[in-house]
C-alpha cells in the first residue's frame, strides 16, 4: 500500500462542488482585490478564534511581519523566538531590522520553554514570539506572565495550530497581535499562499490593515512606506469554504493521532508526541523520534510510505544566520529535535487501515535491527 505523507483528495473531494461554486462566483463579480469575500472571511476567521480582529494577508511569513510593524519594532530591538522553529519566525524579524534571540524549546512539547526566556531577555527586548508547533499551544499562561512582568509584547506564531487550546483559550487570542498562515498544507489551508494577522486591539487591526495595503486606507493617500501583503480575494473565499469543514478535520487528526499512540505506545524504540495536559493538540504533525531517524525513513519509503523531517537544520545553524556567530552545540536541545524528529503521515481522510500500516512498518524495521535502543532513547530525551 503507497501511503503519501500528505495527500489532499479526501477533503478535496469533500469541497469540490462548493469550491468551484465559489470559483464562479467570484469570477462573475470581477472585483479581484480587497472586496467582499476578503471582508467575510476575515469575520468568520475572527469568530472561530475568538478574536476582535482579523486582517488577511498574502501568507504567514508577512503576517508575522506586519505584527512586528504595527508595534513599531525595529532597529536595535531584540525579539525572543524560539530555537527550534521554521526559519520563517526568525526571518520576520530580521526583516524590521530587529536581531532574532534564541531560547531553547522543552524538549517533552518542543515548544518555547519558558523556564529559559527570563535570563534572555535585556533591556533591548521588545518582544516574545512563541510558536505553537507542530499543532500543540505553548504555555501562554507562563509567557503571558513573563512578558507582563517585563513590559514586553507577545506575538503568536500560529500558523501550525488553528484551533488548539490552553487553558481553554485559543491560540492566536493570547498576544497582543499574532500571525497565522494558510499555506496549503496547514490545517486550514488556501488553495495558494494566504496568512491572516488577529488581535484584539483595534488600533493595531487598524495599523496592519494599512501596512498591508500600501500604507494606504484611501486609494491614492498613503500614510506610512507600507507593503503590498494584501489576502488574496479569490483564496478568501476559499477559505470560507474550508473554515465549515475545520472542527471535522481537526477531529479526524486527532483520531488518526490516538490510533498511533494506540499502535506504538508499547514502542521501546520511539518517542511519541506528548500533550501538555493544559493544552490540546491539533496535529498538524505527527512527530516521532528516535536516534535511527534517517534509518526508519529510508526504510519507511522502501515501504512506499512517506514521511518528512521537520526540520532537519535548526535555524542557528543554517547558513542565512551565520552572522548570529553560533556553531553545532549552540542550542543543543534544538539540535537534538532535528536530528532525531520524524513527522509520520497524518491528513483528514486517512484510514485506520493506513494507520495500522504505517505502524507495522515502524514494528518491522525495529524488529530488524540488532542493537536495543532503549538507552539511546533515554539519551536524546534527556
Amino acid at each position: 500500500m503507497n501511503i503519501p505523507f500528505l495527500s489532499f483528495d479526501p477533503a478535496n473531494r469533500l469541497i469540490k462542488h462548493e469550491i468551484l461554486n465559489n470559483f464562479e462566483n467570484f469570477f462573475d463579480k470581477g472585483w479581484y482585490v480587497l472586496g467582499e469575500q476578503v471582508k467575510q472571511f476575515e469575520q468568520e476567521y475572527a469568530n472561530y478564534n475568538q478574536v476582535e480582529h482579523c486582517v488577511g494577508v498574502s501568507n504567514g511569513l508577512d503576517a508575522l511581519h506586519i505584527a512586528l510593524k504595527a508595534l513599531e519594532i525595529g532597529e536595535g530591538d531584540e525579539v525572543i523566538v524560539p530555537s527550534n522553529t521554521y526559519i520563517a519566525t526568525l526571518l520576520a524579524v530580521s526583516y524590521v531590522g530587529a536581531l532574532p534571540v534564541l531560547v531553547e524549546p522543552d524538549i517533552q512539547t518542543y515548544n518555547l520553554d519558558p523556564a529559559n526566556i527570563e535570563a534572555a531577555i535585556t533591556p533591548r527586548t521588545k518582544a516574545i514570539m512563541p510558536v505553537h508547533l507542530y499543532g500543540q499551544s505553548c504555555d501562554m499562561a507562563s509567557i503571558n506572565a513573563i512578558a507582563e512582568k517585563h513590559g514586553l509584547y507577545v506575538i503568536e506564531d500560529n500558523a501550525q495550530s488553528q484551533g488548539s487550546l490552553f487553558n481553554n483559550k485559543l491560540t492566536g487570542s493570547w498576544g497582543h497581535i499574532n500571525g497565522t498562515s494558510f499555506y496549503p498544507g496547514k490545517n486550514l489551508g488556501a488553495l495558494g499562499d494566504a496568512g491572516a494577522v488577529t488581535t484584539n486591539d483595534a488600533a493595531l487591526a487598524a495599523k496592519a490593515a494599512v501596512l498591508r495595503n500600501y500604507g494606504s486606507q484611501k486609494k491614492y493617500y498613503n500614510e506610512v512606506i507600507g507593503f503590498n501583503m494584501r489576502l488574496d480575494e479569490c483564496q478568501a473565499g476559499f477559505l470560507s469554504v474550508k473554515l465549515k469543514y475545520l472542527h471535522e478535520w481537526t477531529r479526524q487528526r486527532q483520531e488518526i493521532a490516538g490510533w498511533y499512540n494506540e499502535i506504538l505506545c508499547n514502542s521501546q524504540d520511539l518517542i511519541l508526541p506528548y500533550t501538555n495536559p493544559q493544552a490540546t493538540h491539533v496535529y498538524h504533525l505527527y512527530v516521532v523520534r528516535t536516534p535511527l531517524r534517517d534509518q526508519l525513513q529510508q526504510h519507511l519509503s522502501a515501504q512506499g510510505i512517506g514521511s518528512l523531517i521537520h526540520y532537519p537544520i535548526p535555524p542557528h545553524l543554517q547558513q542565512a544566520y551565520q552572522s548570529l556567530g553560533f556553531s553545532k552545540g549552540s542550542f543543543p536541545i534544538a539540535e537534538t529535535i532535528a536530528d532525531t524528529c520524524l513527522s509520520l503521515p497524518l491528513w483528514p481522510g486517512m484510514t485506520k487501515e493506513m494507520v495500522e500500516e504505517v505502524c507495522s512498518a515502524i514494528n518491522s524495521f525495529f524488529q530488524s535491527t540488532s542493537k536495543p535502543q532503549a538507552a539511546a532513547i533515554t539519551s536524546i530525551n534527556s
